[in-house]
């Protein structure tokens, strides 16, 4: 089914409206997180550890649950390092972690199986908590406030097809832009990455007869320069007179890098707005089964108000087989993050909240983890 747009978290700051009541006490067993009708959430503290890696797309929306939940729970310990999505899927798997954060859902056949036996009394699911638009930040002197790139421009810039700024195919898209003569240096992720695997997607979907290269969480197109996670593509681009390259859009506030207004399918350009990423994110389909709740976007759409670069990070757990000792932090740490006041963190942070009816979905999703 489509997901109904939600509107009402995009423009909110972080923490304002949140109230949390005492937390219940530090125990081993725990108690369940509990929420209103509206999904509003109490912290509920269990007692222990957790491990979890993967997706540095969502490195700065884990940091703040993190701050939010331990304030309040101080017996339990949340540790989570990036690494990238395919290296948290593969440390998921060889089960050196609890959870992994993952910009791409598991894969049909051997990444899937792998993450199956892992969990040994039931499949690991997908659960998506973190909707991240994904900027194509540039440094172009004399071009800061506005810059439109199509995706078939786009994939021309990262195939190495177009090597300059004032390239006859940029101009076009941008009368009235003075482009200087100033070679482009692209950046991509040397690392497994979802962020690549979204972008690529887009690329395959938006710019086909340009993007011959598929989608792909590894870069496989030729040229530009590899940097590791989604700090160092920002990095680069900062650092560097002509560069581009694709990031999650909090890297992009958080570093002061302008961001283009890319190209949909229909070739409309769609600036990045919290509420054009909503609807992109609203036109996603679940495509899973039963408690797994992998998303499929709308790449043909043609809603003019629908930024179509985007990812969202899935959590990858065990939908039964997990450790005994640690599932009551895990459904509480993680029923914190889904719910309305740890969604309502999102939008301050250049992230965008999950649907309220997917919301609803993952609630119930991380309620049933055994």
């Amino acid at each position: 089914m489509k997901l109904q747009r939600h509107r009402a978290a995009l423009g909110l700051l972080a923490g304002s409206g949140l109230l949390f009541s005492a937390c219940g006490s530090d125990t081993g067993g725990g108690a369940s997180l509990s929420t209103n009708a509206g999904g509003e959430a109490a912290i509920m503290c269990s007692s222990g550890s957790l491990t979890a890696a993967g997706s540095t797309a969502q490195q700065n929306a884990i940091d703040q649950w993190r701050k939010d939940y331990l304030s309040k729970c101080s017996s339990a310990n949340i540790n989570y390092g990036g690494g990238g999505s395919g290296q948290g899927v593969q440390q998921f798997a060889d089960a050196k972690i609890d959870f992994a954060g993952s910009d791409f859902p598991l894969a049909a056949g051997g990444e899937q199986q792998a993450a199956d036996a892992r969990c040994r009394s039931g499949p690991a699911i997908n659960i998506p908590m973190v909707g991240g638009p994904i900027a194509i930040g540039y440094n172009v002197p004399g071009v800061a406030k506005s810059l439109n790139l199509s995706a078939g421009n786009l994939a021309k810039i990262f195939s190495g097809k177009i090597a300059n700024w004032n390239d006859r195919a940029i101009a076009q898209d941008n009368p009235g832009v003075q482009l200087p003569s100033l070679g482009i240096q692209s950046f991509h992720r040397s690392d497994g990455s979802g962020t690549t695997y979204n972008f690529t997607n887009y690329l395959a979907n938006d710019a086909k007869t340009d993007w011959t290269f598929g989608t792909n969480k590894n870069w496989t197109a030729p040229g530009g320069q590899g940097a590791k996670g989604s700090q160092g593509v920002a990095q680069g681009v900062k650092s560097t007179p002509g560069g581009i390259g694709y990031f999650e859009l909090s890297f992009a506030t958080q570093s002061k890098i302008p961001y283009a207004i890319v190209g949909n399918a229909e070739g409309k350009f769609i600036p990045l707005t919290q509420e054009n990423a909503m609807h992109f994110l609203s036109e996603a389909k679940v495509v899973g089964t039963g408690g797994d709740l992998k998303l499929q976007f709308d790449y043909a759409t043609t809603d003019a108000a629908a930024y179509p670069n985007l990812l969202v990070t899935y959590e990858i757990v065990c939908s039964k087989g997990n450790a005994v000792d640690k599932l009551p932090l895990l459904k509480n740490f993680l029923g914190y993050a889904a719910s309305s006041a740890g969604q309502q963190e999102l939008p301050g942070q250049g992230y965008i909240s999950l649907p309220a009816n997917l919301q609803q979905q993952v609630r119930q999703t991380i309620g049933s983890l055994g």
